[in-house]
Parts: structure tokens; sequence; C-alpha cells
């Protein structure tokens, strides 16, 4: 389990990620030619309010590859 600190809507956050899904975030990151940062924060936005955001990030992933 990693930590990973991120700047969202101008404050520091952090979401804990297995190695696995950081790596799978980081691919789509590559292969869409943007940033982690960018990537978590269009998850962000497009999650449920109160959804834990580590949990939508395992969860968009998992759809992501799913499609």
């Amino acid at each position: 389990m990693k930590k990973l600190s991120v700047s969202l809507s101008g404050h520091q956050t952090s979401v804990s990620l297995e190695d696995d899904f950081l790596i799978a975030l980081r691919e789509i990151a590559l292969q869409r030619k943007t940033s982690i940062a960018a990537l978590i924060a269009e998850i962000d936005a497009s999650r449920k309010l109160g959804d834990n955001l580590s949990s939508a990030i395992r969860v968009w992933i998992l759809n992501y590859f799913r499609s």
C-alpha cells in the first residue's frame, strides 16, 4: 500500500492505493497523455458525495479496464 499526495481544488489530500492500482493509474495517465494528478481530479469530480476517494479511484480503474 502506497500513499500518494495530490492537490485537489487547491488543497492537499492523500490517497492510499495498492501497488497494482498505482501502476494501473500511471499506465492510464500515460495512455491518456495526462498527469496522475489531473486524472485523480477527474475521478474526484465524478464521484458521489461521501464516497471515499481511494475507493472511487479503485472502482474507476476497474471500470476503465472493463470497457
